[in-house]
């Protein structure tokens, strides 16, 4: 007997027929007058096999319909499914919880929360690096109706200040510190009244919403210690919980996740539980959690961004799926130990932690056997590094992802299923019940199919607003509910995606535009180059001229002058790089994507000094 799972994959492979047979069918359609107007979706249960698209517009219509459900109500239904099943293991702290454990602390968290004073609608901020109450407290909150503001853990002063204020945020979680960061310190610096008030009841003039601090290893003056918290919820607050569900809707805000802040001040990008539990359903559907008899994820993203939230802890909750948390900071080592000690089945990343977990010392004495699939998103995966990772790791069921934090976040996704060129060139195709388009930036009309523009994308995903920011939100979001991403991308016939830079990343040489990812993506076929970033330098003559910052692999020399030959007569002369510096790092936001404005001054200043 073929067991279900097997079954499962078997009936995905049949139904998602080989392209040419897709091909063949569109010929015999097209002959009889191509596909009435109506029916020009691309249908996405499997990956698609008929070039539906005729231009730059995509629609992904499933057979599976979206998700009415609460965050709460998700997590309910997996504990009843399975609630001897191992939900979480965080290595670094030797917590293991079952689903039934977690959901008790959940709802002894949330009643705590409700014995608190804090109401529906009210924001908590989470300020931390992954730690199981981290994940506690996103559930806990979404139960009682308390709008989680996903805090960056590192914030200095004067950014956390500004966030918890822009959002009014009444009660912030967060440790002692961890490594140089100081929370707690900080956090009596902006609100120096804390000493001498009593917990829960602080007033605080530059903080004027801030009632309480819940710290979670350490007992501190004028803040609650998170055993206060789990032990406040009595019997009066447990039924104050269990009325509050009735009143909870899916459209609700639950979430509030600050922009990462690559350029200009964060933004907090509102999502409501419909928005992250159909993204989650989806994203898992497309990852094949919905028939993997194992799934055991390895989790090294931050959980403060959408990636961790709702990639890893909301896909737990909706699909039942294990989660590995290797460390509480990142560390690249700890993910090889924990995919080969908890024989995870597939792992996240962005493309800055795989190649990390590539550079390792000691990577070939660790077993990755029981890893059949892994997750890329968070900034564009040259090409060459998602084939490394294939060959190198033995993870043939790769898949690149798309998104931004405003859409919950994931947009585009790719099928394990996929060959090598999508798997490397492209970032999948258009997600269930979402619509994408490709337009000219100037004139907003579709562009034909493989031509680039903006990027817009309309659908369940998208977020409500930016926090108390109407203008912003109506800069990006258009009265037709359009979400303009500001990445230049193109659609080929299929819905498959490639991204090929941001619009602000642009750089203007001479008057050619020219996108920095296709000369990185180049650059990273040079068996010397461990990495490659592309900027735009001031220059008085061209207005713009091209900078590659280069990590080379370990153990190796490289001159400008081999690079550029390199370039020479592979690419377009005019997309040469004039100038080619030798790094050993790039800032990063702490979600690994590199802040490319800091990483223009960085370079600037080196030539600067050069001259």
């Amino acid at each position: 007997m073929i067991p279900r799972a097997a079954q499962s994959l078997q009936s995905l492979r049949n139904s998602c027929a080989l392209p040419a047979a897709g091909k063949l069918l569109w010929r015999r359609w097209t002959r009889q007058g191509g596909l009435p107007a109506a029916s020009r979706g691309i249908h996405v249960d499997c990956p698609p096999i008929i070039p539906t698209l005729t231009s730059s517009y995509a629609h992904g219509t499933s057979s599976t319909p979206l998700l009415q459900a609460t965050v709460a109500e998700t997590l309910l239904r997996s504990v009843e499914l399975h609630p001897d099943k191992e939900a979480m293991v965080f290595m670094e702290d030797g917590v293991r919880k079952t689903f039934a454990e977690f959901q008790q602390d959940v709802d002894q968290a949330a009643a705590g929360l409700l014995a608190l004073g804090l109401k529906k609608g009210d924001r908590l901020g989470m300020w931390g690096p992954n730690t199981y109450e981290w994940v506690v407290f996103q559930f806990a909150t979404a139960k009682a109706g308390i709008i989680l503001v996903s805090v960056n853990p590192a914030y200095q002063l004067q950014e956390v200040e500004f966030a918890l204020k822009k959002v009014g945020v009444k009660a912030i979680v967060c440790p002692t510190q961890f490594k140089t960061q100081k929370y707690c310190d900080m956090l009596r610096k902006i609100c120096p009244e804390i000493e001498k008030a009593s917990p829960g009841d602080l007033k605080s003039a530059r903080l004027p919403d801030l009632r309480s601090v819940i710290v979670l290893d350490s007992r501190q003056p004028g803040m609650f210690h998170l055993e206060d918290v789990m032990q406040a919820g009595s019997s009066q607050y447990v039924k104050q919980l269990q009325d509050l569900q009735k009143t909870l809707q899916f459209d609700d805000p639950i979430n509030i996740q600050f922009t990462s802040g690559t350029t200009g001040a964060p933004k907090g990008a509102t999502l409501t539980h419909h928005n992250i539990v159909n993204n989650a359903y989806f994203v898992g559907r497309r990852m094949g959690y919905h028939w993997r008899p194992i799934t055991r994820v390895c989790v090294p993203v931050p959980l403060y961004h959408c990636f961790g939230s709702v990639g890893a802890a909301m896909c737990m909750a909706v699909h039942g799926i294990s989660l590995v948390f290797p460390s509480t900071g990142y560390n690249g080592r700890a993910n090889l130990v924990a995919m080969d000690s908890e024989r995870c089945t597939i792992i996240y990343g962005t493309p800055t932690m795989y190649v990390d977990m590539l550079s390792q010392p000691d990577f070939n004495k660790f077993d990755f056997s029981s890893v059949v699939a892994g997750f890329i998103a968070g900034s564009p995966c040259p090409s060459e590094l998602a084939k490394t990772i294939i060959t190198k790791m033995g993870i043939k069921g790769i898949t690149i992802g798309y998104g931004t934090t405003e859409n919950s976040p994931v947009t585009f996704c790719g099928s394990p299923l996929d060959n090598m060129e999508r798997k490397s060139e492209t970032v999948g195709y258009i997600m269930d019940h979402l619509e994408a388009k490709v337009v000219n930036p100037t004139t907003g009309e579709i562009v034909p199919v493989g031509m680039t523009g903006e990027l817009m994308i309309r659908g369940y995903c998208v977020m409500l607003e930016y926090w108390a920011d109407e203008p912003k939100t109506q800069e990006c979001i258009t009265k037709n509910g359009w979400y303009k991403t500001g990445d230049i991308a193109s659609l080929d016939a299929y819905s498959y995606c490639k991204i090929e830079g941001r619009i602000k990343d642009m750089i203007i040489r001479g008057g050619e535009n020219i996108y920095p990812a296709e000369i990185e993506q180049f650059l990273h076929t040079h068996q010397k180059v461990k990495e490659a970033q592309v900027v735009g330098v001031q220059d008085p003559r061209m207005g713009e001229e091209i900078c590659a910052c280069i990590r080379l692999a370990d153990g190796v020399d490289c001159t400008v002058e081999e690079i550029r030959d390199y370039c020479k007569g592979q690419i377009s002369h005019f997309k040469v790089p004039r100038y080619v510096l030798f790094v050993s790092s790039y800032p990063l936001t702490v979600t690994g994507k590199i802040q490319k404005h800091k990483l223009r001054e960085v370079a600037e200043k080196q030539l600067q000094l050069k001259k």
